[in-house]
Formats: C-alpha cells, structure tokens, sequence
C-alpha cells in the first residue's frame, strides 16, 4: 500500500491498468471532437503529462446520476441553503454524503463501504485536493483515482472510522449535518406532551380511578344521572393540569429561544471565482439547452457539456482558487452555528459551542485579522513588546545566557504568565463548566496562528468523537499546501507544499459556557454543537417531577377506594343475606362504587393544582425576593420539606473576587486600617527622594539597595527599621511572584488596567501591591517591570530567568529573576555583579518544609484558617551566578530524560532551591462571600436541614470558604480523606468511614472527587449511610456527573426531599437530579436559572423561599386536600345512610346538579380560600427556624391526620343525614332540601373554624357563597320543596341539625389546642 504522501507529489505514479479499466470509456470514443479540442488538465500528478487522452468512469455517465455536488443556494446570510436533490450519491446504494461528516450524520458510521472502495464525499486525500473538493466540483475522473497498488487513495490515508473521529474543512458549504447549536431545556416536544403527560396523569390512582367511572357511564345498566356528571369533571382536571404544563414547557422554551438568539460573529469564507462560474454555466446551460432538443440523443449531448463545462469552470477557477476567497464578518444567532463555522471572539463573550482555538491576537492591537500575517517583528512593535535587546539576559557570564537558552521554560511549554491577551494565546474561565475559579491558559496552535483567514480553507480539523469528558480532548489540525496555478499549456507550476499537521489538545479549545477572560479577539472553528458539547454530555434530561404531597395524597385515595369498595360489597351482601332479589351482585356492586366515588373527591387535584399557582405567583410578586423566577409550578409545596442541601461554591456560596484581607511578617501582622503603615514603608524606599521629572534617568531598586536595606532615618528604631524592612521585602516579593500580565482597556474615554491571570488569588495579591504603591507596569514573557504609585516613576525591572507554574500536586508556585540595576538602560556588566533571586509562595502545608527554621509560621496559618482565609506562605533565596548557571544545566538535562522526567525536573529544584528559604511573610486571601451567606446558613441549619457544598474547586479552597461561610461550625471537626486511588486504599476508606461513625454530630467531611469515586464504587452503601448522618460534607473536585449522582444517592437512600442549587451550566445536572432545583442567575450565564425549578438572584433568597414561602406551601396545601378529602367523604357518608334507609337499594341522594354544585359553586371558593391562610407571621418564621424542622416529619398530612378528618366525616355526616330522616319524611323532597342546606352550611363553618389569620377574600369568599346558595334556592324546584324551604319548620330543623353537627367537634379542636397547643401557637404567645 503506497504512503499518504505520494498522492501529493507532482509525478506520482498512476495505477496499474489505468487505461485498460473496463468500467471507463475513452472521451474520444463519445465525442471525438470535443475531445481533441480540449486542453489537457494535469493537477498534481494524477495524469501523466504525455497522457493525452480522457478517461471517464462509466459509472459518471449513468442515466439518473449525477457527479459532484448540486447547485448549492446561499442564504441570506449564507448559512440557510439546503442540499439539491443532485447531490453526492454513494456508488452503490445510493445515499447522499453528509458534508464533511464523512458519511452519514451519525458520528458511529462507518467511515468505507464495505466493497472497500471511497465512499463519494467532500473531502479529499487530505492533501491540496482536499481544499479543492471543498471548494471546486471535482470531475469524476479526479474524486476516484487509485492508488499504485489499485486501492483507493482515501483508504491509503484513513485509519479512524468515524465512531472514532470527524473531520471538519473550514469553511465548506454545506456544511455538515450535525446537531443544531440550540440549548433546549424543554420537557416535551409536540408528538410527546399529550403522551407523557396523560401517562403522568393516569399514573395517580385516582385519575385512573375516576377515569374507570367516567367510562363506567356509556353501559346503561350502570349509568346514574348525567354522562356529563362524571365526565365533566374529569375533563376539567385534565384540563388545567395540562394546560399547566404546556404553559410552564412553553415559557421554558421562550427562555431557551432567548438564550439561542444571542448573536455572535462569524466570518464567512467565499469564493468569488467559484460564484462567477455558478453564474456563467448558468448561461451556458441555458444556450446549449435553447440549441438542443428534448430528445434522449440531446440529453446525452447536454450530459457531455455538463462534463466540459465542469472541467472547463474548474481550470478556470485553480488559479486564483485562493486568491478569490473573501472574508466576510456576519452576526447570526447561537442556534444558527454550525459545524465548521469559524467564530469570532471578544473579551467577557460566552462560548457558543465547543471550538478548537485557529488564531489569537491582541484587542488593543491594529493586527487586521483579514490583511496578510505580519511579521514578528512587526506583532511585537504592535503589541507593545520590548525590544530583543530588553530581553537578552543581563548576566556577565555569557555562558548563563547559553545555559538558559536552553533550559528556561519558556522556551518549550511557556507558563500561564505571559501575555494573555497576546498573540497565541488567552485565557477562558470554566467556573461555569467544571466550577474551577482559576482562569485557564489555552494555546492556539502554531501552524494556525500564523495564517491568514483567508487560508483557513485549506484547514482541516480531524476531532475524537464527541465526549463528557471536560479536561481531554485529541484531534489534529491539516494544511493542506496552496493550489498550484495552471500555465497557458495548461500544466501545472510545481508549488514546493506538502501537507503539514500538528496534534491538538485540551490546551488548544474552549468549551461552550466557558467566557472568554483575555483582553484578546480569537478567532475559532466549532467542533461541537447542541447536544454534542461537552457540557449537554455532562447534563442529565430534564425529567418531570412530582411533589411527595402527591404521591402521599394518592395512596391516602387508595385507602378512601377501599373503604368505598368494602362498604358497596357490605351493603349487597347485607342485601343478598335479607334474599331480596334484584339485578345481578357485581352490577350493584359497581352501581355503589359509583355512587360512593365523591369519597375520592376528583377536584381535589383541580384545588391542589389552582393553589400551587396562587403560590408561585406569591413567590414572583415577593418584593423581598425580586427577579425570583417559579419555572416549574407543580411542587412549590417541596419547598417546605427540604431536609438536604447541596450547593456548589463558585458564584453560589461566594463572588469569586479575591481580597487580600491579612499579611503578618513574623513579629507583626497588619490588616484592615492597619494597612497605612505598610503604605508608608513602601513609600520610604520606593517614592522617598525619586524625582516626578520624568527627563531624569529612573534609579532602579533591588532587595541589595541600600534604599530597601539600609537605615530609613535616624529617629527610627531598630525593631522599627526591621519590621520596615521586613514588610518592604514582602511587598515587592508578592509584586514579582505571580503570573499576572497587566492589560490596558478603554472605558468611557479613560484608560483602566486590568490584571490576567489564572488564578484570581494572585490578581487580589497584584491589586493589594497596587493599593499600598508598587503598581505592576508591564509583564511579558520575559521581563516584569513595577512602578510607584506616588512618583509613576519605573522602580523595578526584572529578567524572567525561570518560572515554575503552580500545580495541584505541587501547591506552590516560584519563579528566579535577574534585577537590572542603575538606571533603566543599564545591564549588568562585568563590574555591575547580577542579583538573581528565587521566589517561592505556596500553601502552608508544603512550605513548612521549605523555608527556614521558625517559631511562628504554624501558628499563624492556623489562626487566618481559622478565620477562613486563604493563606500563602512566601520566601526567597538569594542565587550567585555560579548556582544559577549549575541549577540551569541540571535542570536542563532532567527536561530531556525519557523516563520520570517530571519527577527528575522536581528533583533539581530541591535539591537546588527549595530548601531553607528566608521566610518573608504570611499572606491571608478572602474569598468574598455572596451576601448574607453566613446569617442564611445558620438559618437553614437551624431549621433542620443538612448542608453539603459541592465544587470543582481545589481542596485547600474548599476548606477556606466552608469556614469562612460557617459551614463549619468552630467546634466541628473536620476529617479530610483524599487521594484515595492508591494501592491502599481499601483500609484507608475503611479507617475513615469507621472513624466517621465514631463522631458523626461533630465531624465535618472533606472529600475530594478521586476519593469520592472510590466510595461510590466500592463502599457505597457504607458510605451514604454515614454521610448523611454528618452536619456537613465538603465535597471538592467534582464533576458534574459526580454532583448529579449524589444527590440521586440521597434521595433513593434517605427518601428525603433534596435541593440542589447552583449558578453555574456544570450544575445543570445536579439541579435536574434534585427534588427541587434552585439556579442562580449567574455573572457569564443562565444556563442553571433556565434549567431550574426555581429561579433566584442570589444565595440569601433561598432562605426567604423556603423558610417562608415553602412552609406555607406545604402548609396550605395540606389543610386544603384534608378539606376536600372531608367534603368528599361526608356526603358519601350522607349517601351510605340514606342507602340503608332506602333497602339497600343503589339509589342516589343528590343528583345532577346538587351532586355539581356542592363541589364547585356552594363550597369551592371558601375551601379554596385556605390557600391564603398563615399560623405565623414572616418574621417568627425567620426568627424560630425550628418551625421549619417539623414541616419534614409530615405531621400536617399524615394518616393520623387523615383518620381523625374521616372521623369528623362519619359523624357529621351520620349527624346531618340521620336527624334529616328523623326529623323529615325519609322519602320526599322536604328531606333533601333539609340535608343538604345543613352540608352546605356546614362546610361553610367548618371552613370558619379552620382558619387561623383571617383575610379579606375568605370572609367575602364564605358570604358571597352563602348569598349565592340563598339566591340559587329559588331555581332547585326540581331538587327541593320550595314551599317547605321558606317555612319556619324547615329553618329550625337546619339550625338544630348544623349546632349538633358542629359544636361537638369545634369544641374537641379547643380542648385540644389549650391541653397540647401546636409550635406556631407557643410562639405567638397564645
């Protein structure tokens, strides 16, 4: 099999047998003349030049099928143009390529046909044909040439299939059928929201229940009243039920329509030749067919042209193939992105989709990103930076400047300190996508960064199938070589090219949700789109979720169906038994099952649903609470059951804005108004005696300064002048160490420096330097330069020699520089000695080790831990020339071992620098908590609810800010286990859950994502039964398919309800895996808000939400459905009686629009008016929480309740039917009449009885439906003995029938109450 590379070369050779193929015919044989009039077309060696004639595959010419691409129609913006039906046919089955997809849509296609042979498609060989049959239509004779050993060019070069792999050419039309870049959080779609909803609807017993009755009414034997009676109601449920839901999934997909709309810059790649050649073979074709005829020797001629035509278009166009593209820069909308598209980037932008990184540069810069590359020395002019002579190391030993060219590390994996707004290169921060606050280098790939936009065609991205995995990704990056032009002869001009490629890596993307944090404009190619992004991977599907209250009130309603079953068999067996004959058993029984069914009252759910609309519009109209969003409004009452709380940190629980609050430098510490003085011992040695003048040379200042070192006055002390000194060499040691650039941006007409770096912690340490007057001036690859405040004048210039990024294994970060002395010109010389010194700041837990002997570090890092600050420990280590140049050649040889290179680099550096470093000082970092976070998370533990704290931030982090946030109390403990994948980690994992269980009230967890996996796989039962024992669980580098799995655990295990709350789009998953859902609107995205139930603005909201607005959900709701089960059941009670006293006989009390209107018009609105019933005010409620804590042990809707609400039915109906048959004639419509004004009256005074704080509308609601009632009397003829109703008999018996229905049991509810009263009333007092 021939290598890739020979189908690029100009003499390749050509197949065997080539012109002896049977299934290609001579272009002479067809049309003699054409073909001697026709120029021969020689491109890269695929046709010797002495071969002359043509050969076409017999398979281009079959009647029916068509060669190349079809017409292609560009959109409006170029992007909305559909395939023509004459596209790419597969040779033998017929089926059209997905562009640049590599076959079909589907990423698990097989890459070749199983004959072997290549599969018609937009790519090339992936050489310079590859740009043309992106851009060209190819004749067939160039799409299918073999290889020298007959197989086909395109298998010579494809070894993934593409279950494996895509590949995508930029700027190719059309573009590939991938997934639209759309973001959809909507729960149905038009074919599955009727389905999916009616099943979540039937799935509850007594839908199903009512459903069977309602149906039970087409068989005449079994039909009582009215059809509509039965089914109307139901009808009516589901109405509103659905309408609900369609109305919530409608405004998600609003939202989601919102968010798919934001508009991003595109650059559009055409080519002008390739237009022109569209337009004049449109002329063509519409001569030639004004010539011929219509018949099928015409059709064949037409077929022939087509193919000179097509060849003629395609020697026309090669020549200025590249030269013709045009870059165009058009907006469209997020969904519109498609794969290949190239995107262009700005400064605090969100990704759109998942991209791979072409080229970067600097937003300040006049670099036009569409004109030709610029030289290097021309980028560094333009970017502002020095010149080569700045940066040549000033070191008199030349031979250090040979070492360190060849063992900086700059120059092979330079360190996220640079320039991040420069050329090739930026910053993005993920906290949205992994929850990592530190800002992330990415690189743009050196075969990119320096073309021209307009050469992006010749690109060609082959990328790993689409994957969860946020931190991995493998791909390649092809260019193919340019074009070569064709001369008057029509041969070719051999262009010295071949196809060039590099690796790509995690370092070169940037994920969708991510922003962009560099003061730079990028330009990117999508990769991935919709649901093929890294972070719709990472999210689990939106389920539909339903409130515990539901399922509890469903299996209350299967009780009442048996108790409706047992009585209705009772009663007909208590008929059969007194051998009165009738209609058969099991007709009677269904006949009372119907007649009983009001038992299970089926507005009920029409009430519950009608309430939790009442409640989310409280919620969104709470002025305390603004912006709050109620997207899922069926379990507004979950809110008051909460009894876990998993939260993520970044943006959650803290601002992710840094503060250096506290410094102490052995002796001494100084922080808040404390922090003048450090301000005044900068000034001493850094502004004290520098002229403003800026025509005079600047002094530059090094820690061997007789200014930084010596006496800074005669009246100061000894212990002062030490403690000056010392606070001087900490400041200048935090202003140098870092990995901080400065960047300068204009904002309302004034210039504004802003800090890069990859971790915020460091620019609050830069912004500190500034605030007490040394201000970082300039920072790039190689020089640092520091300024004072007071004098703007330049005080420090530093050579960066060597830089040693931070690492999570390593948790320190140390750099070695070189000091220019004298004045900014000034070099160090022969007679000038250089000072390099080494820096190093890291956590505590590893500097201990690393600097000098002392008394009080410990000490003091643990008192600021205990504060909640984030500490860092510095020191430094004065270097000679001779260590230096030693260390760089070491180092040098361990960056090129082989085997254990990183740990033999690590060697050197202690072996050389890490070891008894002056300790300089401490450092203390804040990490701003969002507001109200502390007071909001001793509420919320308070009233009874366990806190976890979900991050994907680093350990050390998540341990600062849940003390600092008082997640942990002081008393806690804290037990960290982490790096659990070790050889031993069984007996660790079973040391720590055993100690675990020793304490669990006073143990805080500490966990991090590795161990976590550990004792999911292994320990999982074991482990979740102790977490969710402890107060609190600090879990840290999680993923988002981690989160999402703990909170799922929790549920299934505990039975408890869960909420999730997170601002970030790697919280999606844990807030749709949660019970209930909180998002917070985040700074770079709503991705969380949209995904959510609920939607808030900030932490402290949520304690309002559920503390407040949660218990009287739940509250409500509770009373209600006991109100309606209890109005339901007592006249099924009044019904059984008045069967007994009728024989047995299934006969019906109340009938048609009594049995109506009893559940909607006389008793609705006062039974629904309980929704706006409150036991406290909202101020006891914050102030005892513990009101909150009972709320989860169900006590308001349990079945003790329900039994003593069935009680007070059976005998208030017993009472109100029984005296009516007493006192009135049993069979006759003065009864009835009687019975159900004294049920009317009575649920009107029951609902009386049950309120606690009286509104307005209940007192209107309960008079207006007496007067309705009172009004309607005169319309019942057909139900009452009108005559009777308006006599002082029939007044009488309803007064004495209601007090003896309703004295007796209000006056239990206050014997009750003042022997046992409730929470709410010790509380208030009462």
């Amino acid at each position: 099999m021939s290598r890739p590379h020979q189908y690029h070369q100009p003499n390749a050779p050509d197949s065997p047998d080539d012109s002896e193929s049977d299934v290609e015919l001579d272009l002479q044989e067809l049309d003699p003349v054409t073909a001697q009039n026709r120029h021969e077309l020689h491109i890269d060696g695929y046709r010797k030049p002495e071969q002359t004639e043509r050969q076409i595959p017999l398979r281009s010419l079959r009647v029916g099928r068509t060669r190349g691409f079809g017409r292609q129609k560009y959109s409006h913006d170029g992007y909305g143009g559909e395939h023509d039906s004459q596209g790419l046919l597969d040779e033998t089955k017929g089926q059209r390529d997905s562009a640049g997809s590599l076959g079909t849509a589907e990423d698990d296609a097989p890459l070749l046909q199983s004959d072997g042979r290549r599969r018609s498609g937009v790519y090339g060989d992936g050489g310079r044909r590859g740009f043309l049959s992106s851009q060209l239509r190819l004749p067939s004779f160039m799409s299918g040439e073999q290889g020298p050993d007959g197989t086909s060019a395109e298998n010579t070069r494809t070894t993934q299939s593409s279950a494996t792999s895509r590949n995508i050419s930029i700027g190719q039309y059309p573009p590939p059928r991938f997934p639209p870049n759309a973001i959809s959080n909507a729960k149905y779609t038009v074919w599955s929201f009727l389905p999916r909803t009616l099943y979540n609807e039937f799935s509850f017993f007594f839908n199903m229940y009512f459903l069977l009755v309602a149906l039970s009414q087409i068989i005449p034997s079994l039909r009582i009243g009215f059809l509509s009676t039965y089914t109307a109601p139901l009808a009516f449920v589901l109405a509103v039920t659905l309408g609900k839901e369609a109305l919530d999934d409608i405004a998600r997909r609003r939202r989601d329509a919102e968010a798919n709309k934001e508009e991003y810059t595109v650059l559009r790649l055409q080519d002008r030749s390739k237009m022109e050649a569209g337009k004049r073979s449109g002329r063509r074709r519409s001569q030639l067919q004004a010539k011929k005829g219509h018949t099928r020797g015409a059709s064949k001629g037409t077929r022939l042209d087509a193919i000179e035509e097509e060849e003629e278009n395609l020697g026309e166009g090669n020549q200025d193939a590249l030269h013709n593209i045009e870059v165009d820069e058009i907006d469209i909308k997020s969904r519109d992105l498609k794969v290949g598209d190239v995107v262009k980037l700005g400064k605090d932008q969100r990704v759109p989709a998942d991209l791979v990184i072409l080229k970067s540069y600097a937003a300040e810069s006049s670099i036009a990103p569409f004109s030709t590359p610029v030289s290097q020395a021309g980028l560094s002019e333009q970017t502002g930076l020095l010149d080569e002579s700045d940066v040549e190391p000033p070191i008199a030993d030349n031979s250090i400047a040979e070492a360190k060219s060849g063992s900086s590390t700059w120059s092979e994996s330079p360190p996220p300190s640079a320039d991040g707004g420069g050329a090739g290169e930026t910053f993005i921060r993920t906290d949205q996508l992994d929850g990592e606050t530190d800002w992330k280098l990415r690189l743009v790939s050196p075969l990119t960064q320096s073309l021209d936009p307009r050469d992006f065609t010749r690109l060609k991205i082959v990328a790993g199938k689409p994957s969860r995995e946020v931190n991995e990704f493998v791909g390649t990056v092809e260019l193919a070589p340019k074009a070569p032009q064709l001369n008057a002869t029509g041969e070719g001009a051999n262009v010295d090219g071949t196809l060039q490629s590099a690796p790509l890596t995690i370092d070169n993307t940037a994920w969708a949700n991510t922003v962009l944090a560099s003061n730079a404009t990028v330009l990117a190619v999508v990769v991935y789109t919709g649901a093929q992004t890294r972070q719709a991977l990472s999210t689990s599907p939106s389920r539909s979720k339903a409130g515990l209250l539901e399922h509890e009130i469903n299996n209350l309603t299967k009780i009442l169906c048996a108790l409706t079953l047992t009585l209705s068999i009772i009663l007909v067996a208590v008929r059969g038994i007194e051998g009165r004959p009738g209609q058969d058993w099991y007709v009677a029984v269904t006949r009372f099952l119907i007649l009983f069914s009001t038992i299970v009252p089926i507005s009920l759910r029409v009430n519950l649903d009608m309430g939790k609309t009442v409640y989310a519009r409280f919620i969104e109209r709470d002025r305390d609470i603004p912006g709050t969003v109620v997207r899922t409004s069926t379990i507004p009452e979950e809110l008051g059951r909460i009894e876990y709380l998993l939260s993520d940190k970044t943006g959650t629980l803290t601002q992710n804005e840094m503060d250096l609050k506290k410094i102490h430098v052995g002796t001494v510490s100084y922080a808040n108004e404390a922090m003048d003085e450090v301000r005044s011992y900068v000034r001493q040695v850094f502004s004290a005696g520098v002229s403003s003048d800026v025509t005079q040379p600047a002094s530059l200042i090094t820690p061997s300064s007789n200014t930084l070192s010596g006496s800074t006055g005669a009246s100061t002390t000894r212990t002062r002048r030490e403690i000056g000194s010392r606070v001087r060499d900490l400041v200048l040691a935090l202003a140098l160490c870092h990995n901080v650039t400065p960047s300068t941006e204009d904002q309302d007409g004034h210039s504004v420096t802003t800090y890069q770096a990859s971790s915020p912690d460091e620019i609050a340490i830069v912004r500190w330097a500034e605030s007490v007057g040394l201000r970082l001036l300039h920072r790039d690859r190689h020089t640092i330069t520091l300024q004072s405040v007071d004098t703007s004048r330049v005080v420090v210039r530093v050579k960066i020699l060597e830089v040693f990024p931070f690492t999570s294994a390593g948790k320190r970060m140390g750099i070695i520089l070189q000091y220019f002395q004298g004045s900014k010109s000034t070099v160090a010389t022969a007679d000038i000695p250089a000072e390099i010194w080494f820096y190093q700041k890291g956590a505590d837990t590893v500097m201990t080790s690393i600097v000098a002997a002392n008394d009080w570090l410990d000490e003091e890092t643990a008192n600021m831990a205990r504060e909640g600050l984030r500490t860092l420990v510095v020191g430094r280590k004065k270097l000679s020339v001779q260590q230096y140049q030693e260390f760089s050649t070491r180092y040098k040889q361990a960056s090129l071992s082989l085997q254990n290179r990183d740990s033999s680099m690590a060697r050197v550096v202690k072996d050389y620098l890490e070891h008894n470093l002056e300790l300089l000082g401490v450092t203390g970092v804040e990490d701003k908590l969002q507001k109200d976070v502390k007071s909001s998370l001793e509420l919320l533990r308070n009233a009874g609810i366990k806190i976890w704290m979900l991050t994907g931030d680093k350990v050390e982090t998540a341990r600062c800010v849940a003390i600092s946030a008082k997640l942990v109390s002081r008393t806690q403990y804290i037990h960290t286990v982490t790096q659990l994948s070790s050889a031993s980690a069984p007996s660790a994992a079973l040391d720590a859950l055993s100690f675990l269980r020793s304490k669990p009230d006073s143990t805080a967890l500490l966990i991090d994502g590795d161990s976590l996996s550990h004792f999911l796989t292994y320990h999982r039962q074991d482990f979740v039964s102790v977490a969710v024992l402890l107060p609190a669980v600090i879990a840290c580098r999680c993923s988002p398919t981690q989160k999402a799995d703990i909170a799922t655990l929790i549920r299934k295990f505990t039975k408890k309800r869960v909420l999730c709350i997170g601002d970030g789009g790697n919280d999606v998953s844990m807030i749709q895996a949660a019970d209930v859902g909180v998002g917070i609107v985040g700074k770079e995205g709503r991705q969380a808000s949209l995904a959510a139930d609920f939607s808030i603005t900030t932490f402290h909201h949520l304690t309002k939400l559920l503390v407040w607005h949660g218990r009287n959900s739940y509250k409500r709701s509770a009373k209600l459905a006991q109100f309606v089960i209890h109005r339901g059941l007592i006249i099924s009670v009044c019904q059984t009686f008045y069967s007994i006293a009728t024989q047995l006989q299934p006969h019906a009390l109340y009938r048609d629009w009594l049995l109506v209107g009893y559940a909607t018009v006389y008793t609705m609105a006062p039974v629904f008016s309980l929704v706006l019933d409150k036991d406290v005010d909202e101020g006891l409620a914050n102030l005892y929480p513990e009101l909150y804590k009972e709320l989860t042990t169900g006590r308001s809707l349990s079945y003790r309740t329900f039994f003593v609400w069935v009680a007070v039915s059976i005998y208030q109906g017993g009472i109100i039917q029984g005296l009516s048959q007493i006192l009135v004639d049993l069979d006759s419509d003065r009864m009835v009449s009687v019975s159900f004004t004294v049920l009317v009256i009575n649920e009107l005074i029951m609902v009386a009885f049950e309120i606690v704080t009286w509104h307005w509308i209940m007192a209107a609601s309960i008079l207006g439906t007496t007067l309705i009632y009172v009004g309607s009397v005169p319309f019942l003829g057909g139900y009452f003995d009108l005559r009777y109703v308006w006599s002082w008999a029939f007044a009488w018996r309803v007064a004495a029938i209601s007090a003896i229905s309703l004295i007796p049991p209000y006056c239990i509810k206050v014997l009750r109450r003042t022997l046992k009263p409730p929470s709410y009333r010790k509380v208030q007092g009462l």
